[in-house]
C-alpha cells in the first residue's frame, strides 16, 4: 500500500542525504519521481546535502498546490512513480494535506523529510501536520551530537555564536555559517535550556571564574 512517510530529526542528521539516496535507488530501478524542496541551502529548485551531493528539484513555494502539480505532470503524459519532499517543515499545513491526497488518490508513495521543531523548540506547522497525517514516522538513525558529545535533540539559532530565542520562525541558515551570520547549531536539551553553544562554552572554559589562576 502507498504510504506518506515522515523522516524526522534534528539538523545535521542526514535527512537530505537519505532523500537523495532514496531517489537514487528508485531511479536506478527505472522509476521516475518528483522531488519538491523549499529554501534549500544550495538555492531555489535544488536538493542538496552537506556531503556535497545536489540534484534539481521543484521549489514548493507557499501558494503552490503540490497535488495539482503532480496531476498536471501525469495528465501531460509524464510518469510519476513516487514523490520526495525535503525541508518539509516549511510546508503549509494545507500542502501536507495535498501530499496525503497524492498518496490516497494517486496511490503514490510520498517520502517527506524535515526537522520537527524550530529554534524555540516549537513545532513547525508543516511538521505538526505531518505528525498528524503520516502513515509512518521514522526517526533518522544518524544521531547529530551536541558540542558536549551527548545526543543532540534541539536546534538552536545563533548570531555570532550566541544563541537567540526570538525572531521569525523561518530564517534560512546552516550549521556551518561564519561567525556574525545567522547560523544554526544542534544541542542537547540541557545546553539548549542553558543557551550554551559551542562558542559560549569555549569562552566559559577560558573565564577566570571557571579556571581560577592561583596567585603567585
Amino acid at each position: 500500500m502507498p504510504e506518506l512517510v515522515f523522516f524526522s530529526g534534528t539538523m545535521d542528521c542526514g535527512k537530505s542525504t537519505l532523500a537523495l539516496q532514496i531517489g537514487h535507488n528508485r531511479s536506478a530501478r527505472g522509476l521516475q519521481g518528483v522531488i519538491f524542496t523549499r529554501d534549500d541551502r544550495a538555492g531555489e529548485g535544488k536538493l542538496s546535502s552537506r556531503l556535497g551531493l545536489v540534484t534539481d528539484a521543484v521549489e514548493a513555494s507557499g501558494g503552490m498546490n503540490l497535488y495539482q502539480h503532480v496531476v498536471g505532470l501525469v495528465s501531460r503524459g509524464g510518469r510519476v512513480d513516487y514523490v520526495i519532499v525535503d525541508e518539509a517543515q516549511f510546508l503549509a499545513p494545507e500542502q501536507v494535506d495535498q501530499l496525503a491526497r497524492i498518496v490516497d488518490d494517486l496511490e503514490l508513495d510520498v517520502f517527506a523529510f524535515g526537522i520537527t521543531t524550530d529554534f524555540r523548540t516549537r513545532l513547525f506547522p508543516g511538521s505538526q501536520r505531518l505528525i498528524e497525517l503520516a502513515d509512518r514516522i521514522e526517526a533518522l538513525q544518524v544521531e547529530a551530537l551536541c558540542w558536549c558529545g551527548a545526543r543532540a535533540t534541539h536546534n538552536a539559532r545563533t548570531i555570532g555564536g550566541e544563541m537567540v530565542v526570538e525572531g521569525a520562525q523561518i530564517v534560512v541558515g546552516d550549521v556551518n555559517r561564519p561567525a556574525g551570520e545567522v547560523g544554526y547549531e544542534v544541542l542537547c536539551r540541557r545546553h539548549h535550556r542553558r543557551r550554551m553553544t559551542a562558542a559560549s562554552a569555549r569562552a566559559g572554559a577560558l573565564s577566570p571564574e571557571v579556571l581560577p589562576v592561583p596567585s603567585a
